[in-house]
């Protein structure tokens, strides 16, 4: 390690246990442990351009451990990349660019949400998979345009989540040589010393999963790390995965090695001692040397020089295959919303009695080559999930142009490496499985939201309509909990054309993610349904008179049935609403006028008929409407004989009617 070398690293410890300490919030322990290896890897080996954050073949760099961000928002400040000292002063306040983890799109630089312990290691696989599909697709012989490494850093946490072990299981099993996960082991935890708990051989479970793996015995030795990192990158078989032994909190004495380091700020007496034990020239907080800034900002330069050599290999690629310059536009470019919105071929319905995830495999093959870049696979499902790309290709170590990725029964690893491959951008990706599975997705779900991506959810089997495989396989809570989650659209379609509604609405959102919720049961098509489903509820029937007695409000299979309950009520005298709602999110992001014309405020007598939970048709229902809908879990037994026991039948559907009229 050189003087200037030492004197970056003990700028980041200082940099980042000031900031914790200002904000009196934050942990100290990473930074001070990990900043070698960080450094080592954005000195000597990271490929970025300071100038550009959207560098197209940058090296992508995912902090997984997110708490630690003192330590990135240091790194990014000292290369020039987007961050002021001013921002460091403000880490962790309201509205600064230095939040207490992460946020992509919030703060330069940041390729990923991070803070859910492993998730990062599932999104850099993501990012390491399109890697590997966008370079087998456009790279050419001496035009390698696509060429470039995914690096993860990441603590004991989230090696010890099993996210990570679904994640690396399928990175090992693809060969996915240019990831390279830096496992900064310093054997502690919150609650204390990590052997209460974790002592296993993770290198060995690393070996297992088909990784080089090659430790590094002393954090602190910048050349043995780099000497690492040569390594990882010198093998092309199999991913790598560097163990760097460090220390929690170090340079400052009271906290070195101790739990205490991890999740509080030192102290100001500590962070005294710290500058001390580091001999560092300064009492003043946040000071760094100009000396400092400028060997950085050196570095930083050198490296945006990459940046214009590739613009010039890229330039002379378009030139000599403009048939591939076309075709990379079509992939980094969205859906022609107005072409697809008018297509008769993508709006084609059969008439014949169908299950929602049949008519969703038939449309996802309709766009195949409308959409080249369409990209997805299920949980082990696919054939359940119909969700298999015909001629598409498998994706694995021998072929990664496949279009079909096989993920294994990995939900969580799948939904995390989703918003890896959604992150890094060129394709539109879908992931798949049972509807009751969701439960298992739910964290990395709730991040394709917050990190506003559009990712495709396609969730078959909707509900007791399961049947015979029992309450365990029957979601009825499910729709409840993905509609309360910010920026995400749940549509539960209620024939082909309301389905095909619910994949315009996926393949055309750009910031919004899309779980898609299908049938497993056959349904009949619905004469009245039509493509003001994209507004998320609209008339199905409408009333015969002025104002209609009541509304009935439906949403998937169980429209089939509001439908049937109208007819008899009409025969009855009882003129009724029938309004279809496949999409909450969608109905509420409409204008007051428009939703008024759906739902009056003065037509107070509604039923809701959903095969799940009432919770949240509170704000649809009011204080003078009832519900059809599950109280309580299913049961096994064939699908007509459970919708019959559990109340979901013109009859009760009519009588619930009347006793509020």
């Amino acid at each position: 390690m050189t003087k200037i070398d030492e004197k970056c690293v003990n700028a980041i410890r200082i940099l980042s246990a000031d900031a914790i300490q200002k904000a009196n919030s934050g942990h100290p322990g990473l930074p001070l442990g990990a900043a070698p290896a960080a450094y080592t890897l954005f000195k000597g080996y990271l490929n970025f351009s300071f100038n550009n954050p959207y560098w197209y073949n940058r090296d992508r760099f995912i902090l997984s451990a997110g708490h630690g961000s003192a330590l990135l928002y240091s790194l990014l400040h000292l290369f020039n990349c987007g961050l002021t000292i001013d921002d460091i002063k403000n880490f962790r306040q309201f509205g600064s660019k230095t939040p207490g983890h992460p946020e992509y799109a919030h703060t330069p630089f940041v390729e990923a949400t991070t803070g859910p312990l492993g998730a990062g290691m599932g999104m850099a696989v993501g990012m390491a998979m399109a890697e590997a599909h966008l370079a087998a697709i456009f790279n050419k012989p001496d035009y390698e345009v696509v060429d470039h490494y995914t690096y993860v850093f990441g603590g004991d946490g989230c090696l010890m989540e099993g996210i990570s072990s679904e994640a690396f299981s399928l990175a090992g099993n693809l060969k996915l040589h240019k990831l390279i996960v830096i496992y900064d082991s310093n054997k502690i935890t919150i609650e204390g010393d990590t052997d209460i708990t974790f002592t296993e051989d993770v290198e060995k479970r690393m070996q297992a999963f088909g990784f080089q793996t090659i430790t590094v015995e002393n954090g602190n030795d910048m050349e043995a790390i780099g000497r690492a990192i040569e390594q990882a990158k010198a093998e092309k078989t199999k991913p790598s995965f560097i163990t760097v032994k460090t220390q929690i909190g170090y340079g400052c004495p009271a906290k070195q090695g101790k739990a205490s380091s991890h999740g509080e700020p030192l102290g100001a007496d500590n962070v005294a001692e710290l500058r001390k034990t580091l001999c560092w020239e300064s009492e003043e907080p946040f000071f760094v040397s100009q000396e400092v800034y400028d060997y950085c900002l050196q570095i930083s330069k050198e490296k945006s020089e990459k940046e214009n050599r590739w613009n010039t290999l890229f330039e002379q690629y378009c030139k000599k295959y403009p048939e591939m310059k076309s075709l990379w536009d079509k992939y980094h470019s969205g859906v022609d919303e107005k072409e697809l919105l008018n297509s008769d071929e993508f709006w084609a319905c059969t008439d014949k009695t169908e299950a929602t995830r049949s008519t969703s495999g038939a449309v996802i093959n309709r766009v195949k080559d409308i959409i080249p870049n369409l990209i997805g696979g299920s949980a082990d499902l696919g054939p359940s999930n119909k969700t298999y790309i015909k001629d598409g290709g498998d994706f694995s170590a021998q072929n990664y142009a496949g279009r079909n990725i096989h993920y294994g029964v990995r939900e969580q690893a799948m939904a995390a490496i989703a918003n890896g491959m959604a992150l890094y951008g060129g394709v539109k990706n879908y992931v798949a499985t049972f509807f009751v599975f969701s439960d298992y997705m739910k964290p990395m779900m709730r991040l394709s939201s917050l990190m506003e991506l559009p990712v495709t959810y396609v969730f078959t089997h909707d509900s007791i309509g399961v049947g015979e495989d029992g309450p365990t396989h029957q979601p009825v809570e499910h729709l409840s909990m993905l509609r309360a989650i910010p920026n995400l659209i749940v549509f539960r379609p209620a024939d082909a054309r309301e389905t095909i509604a619910g994949w315009y609405t996926a393949l055309t959102s750009r910031k919004t993610p899309v779980a898609l919720v299908l049938t497993r049961q056959n349904i009949d098509q619905c004469k009245y349904s039509s493509k003001d489903a994209l507004k998320g509820a609209y008339i199905l029937v409408k009333e015969t008179k002025a104002k209609p007695d009541g509304i009935i409000i439906a949403t998937g299979s169980e429209v089939e049935l509001a439908l049937k309950a109208h007819d008899e009520l009409l025969k009855q005298g009882i003129d009724v609403r029938v309004v279809s709602m496949p999409s909450m999110e969608l109905f509420d992001a409409q204008s007051e006028e428009y939703k008024n014309s759906v739902l009056p405020n003065d037509v107070r007598k509604r039923v809701v008929v959903e095969a799940a939970t009432e919770f949240g048709w509170g704000k649809y229902i009011g204080l003078d409407g009832k519900s059809v809908t599950m109280n309580t879990f299913g049961a096994s037994a064939p699908a007509k004989v459970l919708f019959e026991k559990f109340g979901f039948t013109v009859e009760n559907v009519v009588d619930t009617m009347k006793s509020i009229l």
